[in-house]
C-alpha cells in the first residue's frame, strides 16, 4: 500500500441492500482490492460477538441518532480493528465458529497491521445508511434486485419473515412505517411470497427517499451488475477510490463465469460463484403467474422507479 493515502481512500464502506440481493456478491468483488477488510453483518441477530459486541435484537435494526449510543461504540472499536476475543471465545459452541473465529480474528489483524479500509458488508443495516453515512463517515453501496428475483429466492429458500422486527422498534415505526402497521399485522405467517413483496417494498421505498438527500450513494441494480460485471465493478471501483487492478477484474470474471452454476445450491446461498447472466430468469420458473401479479401488486409505487414494465416480461 502507498505511504500516502488520502482521507477518501480510507473511509469505511458499507454495502448493503435487502439481503439475497447480491450484497455478499458485491462486497466481495469489491473486497477483491488488497487494501480493503471485508467484515461480515455486523447487525445480523447471530453476529460473531467478537467482530461487533453490541446485542442485536432485530432483522433491519434501525440506528439513527437518538438510540446511536447502543450501536456507535462497539462500531467504532470495529472499524478500529478491535477484535474481542475472550467475548469470541465464550460464544464459541461448534468447530465451525471454531474455525469462524480464525478468519475473523485474521481478518481484524491484518486490517490493524496493514492499515486497511474497513469494507462492511450487512443487508440488514440498509434503514440505518444515513446513520452510517453521517456519523461513520461510510461511503454506501445499495444493491437492488427485482422484486420478484427477491420474493423468488426466499420462495425457495423457505425464508420467512416476521414483520415483529419492525413492528417493535418504535422510533422506526413513528419515522417511516406507521402508516404500514395494519399491512404487516395482518400478513399471513405462511405467505412468504407476499411476506417478501412487503419487505421489498418498504426496503426500496427507504432506498428511494435516499437519493435525493444523499445523492453520493452509489445505488446498482444486481441485474445490471450481472449482465455487465467488469464494467459494472469498474465504475464502482472508481467511485469508491478503490484500485481495479487486473487481479480483481479476474476475480470478477471468474465469479460471474458461463462456467458455473446458474442457480446455487440452497446449502450453497452465500456462494458468489454463479453464472450471472443466467440467474436472471430464474424466479420465472420459480413463482406462478399469480404470485407475479401478487408481488407486482404489493410493490407498486416503489418498483416502477428500479424497473420498468418491460423487467416484468
Amino acid at each position: 500500500m502507498s505511504s500516502i493515502i488520502s482521507a477518501n481512500e480510507l473511509t469505511p464502506i458499507l454495502v448493503t441492500g435487502s439481503h439475497r440481493s447480491g450484497t455478499t456478491w458485491v462486497g466481495k468483488m469489491l473486497a477483491a482490492d488488497a487494501d480493503t477488510a471485508y467484515i461480515s453483518e455486523p447487525l445480523n441477530v447471530l453476529h460473531r460477538p467478537g467482530i461487533f459486541r453490541a446485542p442485536v435484537k432485530y432483522w433491519y435494526t434501525y440506528i439513527t441518532e437518538e438510540n446511536e449510543a447502543e450501536y456507535s461504540p462497539a462500531f467504532h472499536e470495529m472499524l478500529d480493528f478491535q477484535y474481542h476475543t475472550w467475548l469470541e471465545i465464550k460464544s464459541l459452541r461448534s468447530i465451525k465458529d471454531f474455525l469462524r473465529m480464525g478468519r475473523d480474528f485474521r481478518i481484524f489483524f491484518n486490517g490493524s497491521m496493514h492499515g486497511q479500509r474497513a469494507l462492511i458488508k450487512d443487508p440488514f443495516a440498509v434503514f440505518s445508511t444515513p446513520w452510517f453515512a453521517k456519523r461513520l463517515n461510510c461511503k454506501v453501496v445499495i444493491t437492488a434486485r427485482h422484486p420478484a428475483g427477491f420474493a423468488s429466492s426466499l420462495k425457495r429458500l423457505g425464508w420467512n419473515y416476521d414483520f415483529n422486527n419492525l413492528l417493535n422498534q418504535p422510533l422506526f415505526m413513528r419515522d417511516h412505517l406507521e402508516a404500514d402497521r395494519a399491512a404487516m399485522e395482518s400478513m399471513d405467517k405462511n405467505d412468504i411470497v407476499s411476506q417478501a413483496a412487503l419487505l421489498w417494498k418498504f426496503i426500496y421505498r427507504f432506498v428511494h427517499g435516499t437519493r435525493d438527500l444523499f445523492p453520493e450513494f452509489n445505488i446498482v441494480r444486481h441485474e445490471d451488475l450481472s449482465r455487465e460485471p467488469v464494467t459494472g465493478f469498474q465504475a464502482l471501483y472508481r467511485s469508491l477510490s478503490l484500485d481495479f487492478t487486473e487481479q480483481v477484474k479476474s476475480t470478477i470474471e471468474n465469479s460471474s463465469s458461463s462456467e458455473n452454476p446458474a442457480r446455487l445450491a440452497k446449502n450453497k446461498t452465500h456462494s458468489v460463484k454463479l453464472d450471472s447472466r443466467a440467474s436472471l430468469d430464474n424466479w420465472k420458473k420459480i413463482l406462478s403467474p399469480e404470485e407475479i401479479s401478487r408481488i407486482r401488486k404489493i410493490t407498486e409505487g416503489v418498483s416502477e422507479s428500479f424497473y420498468s414494465e418491460e423487467e416484468w416480461r
